[in-house]
């Protein structure tokens, strides 16, 4: 099963290079795995640092590339909303922007295409230059600098302006980076949950073939125990409750298959005691 992991990750980095930036439906069709199943090995390889992933999405799903492929990013930009199009074929025009002369719209924007603008100071100015523009060409051609735009763009930190709430960059940029932590907190604690539930099951020898869900509170696999097909619903805590129980029970009489329980703990006295009753329970009636 290791090994097999291993080829599946090596494909999957083959059909980036050859391929560029990805979807994870796209990584599925090429490697024949399932949509979920795909996600997950790519997950693994962006915990290890071995791909990357855009800030921009496709619907809900965002791009898989290579370092040194962010210039491909490009032709994926017909996806950005409205208002940060814009900002992103005028700073594309520019190279570089002064951001105390921008609209407030598309100072907004700005902060949101990640992966097209890169934010730098210069002289206690904020700027932002096209990504696949260097720093170093910055000042080669001089910028025009309108004082009236710029008198009419001041921001005060906590103040409207127009429909808008606009901060100064500091702030922004400290708010942008709690979010991107706490994301990658998150995406990491879910990595190793799978991880720990993977090795579990490699260890027993237990093959999985197929991922039916997965996210942050459990993950629901097939799985091939001694040649018996199994559903595996693993709870991403301590303590497994009766209610955990009952909705493992019940994914499993859906897929018609017998279920196997994981949790991070061992159960309560009370639910092994609830399944030992069960097991000697013959029928249950009533009187009339």
């Amino acid at each position: 099963m290791q090994q097999d992991a291993m080829q599946i990750k090596e494909k999957i980095i083959s059909l980036l290079r050859l391929g560029g930036p990805s979807l994870p439906v796209h990584v599925a069709k090429g490697t024949g795995l399932s949509i979920l199943f795909a996600s997950a090995f790519l997950s693994e390889l962006l915990y290890e640092k071995k791909i990357m992933i855009s800030n921009i999405k496709i619907g809900n799903s965002p791009l898989y590339f290579l370092s040194g492929q962010e210039p491909q990013l490009e032709r994926f930009s017909q996806y950005l909303k409205s208002k940060e199009k814009e900002a992103f074929f005028l700073l594309k025009e520019k190279k570089f922007l002064r951001d105390s002369e921008q609209e407030p719209a598309i100072r907004v924007a700005l902060r949101e295409i990640k992966d097209f603008a890169i934010a730098f100071r210069k002289n206690d100015e904020v700027y932002w230059r096209y990504f696949t523009v260097r720093e170093e060409e910055f000042g080669k051609k001089e910028m025009p600098i309108s004082i009236e735009i710029k008198e009419e763009s001041k921001v005060i930190p906590g103040k409207l302006e127009g429909d808008l709430k606009i901060f100064e960059t500091e702030e922004t940029i400290k708010k942008e980076k709690k979010k991107v932590t706490k994301r990658k907190i998150s995406q990491k604690q879910n990595e190793q949950f799978f991880n720990k539930v993977k090795e579990f099951l490699s260890e027993g020898n237990i093959e999985i073939l197929d991922i039916q869900s997965f996210n942050k509170n459990d993950l629901v696999l097939k799985i091939n125990e001694d040649g018996e097909e199994k559903l595996l619903i693993a709870y991403n805590k301590k303590r497994i409750t009766t209610a955990d129980l009952l909705r493992a029970h019940k994914k499993s009489s859906e897929a018609n298959l017998q279920y196997f329980v994981l949790g991070l703990g061992e159960p309560s006295k009370n639910l092994r005691d609830l399944i030992s009753a069960i097991k000697d329970l013959s029928k249950i009636d009533k009187v009339e």
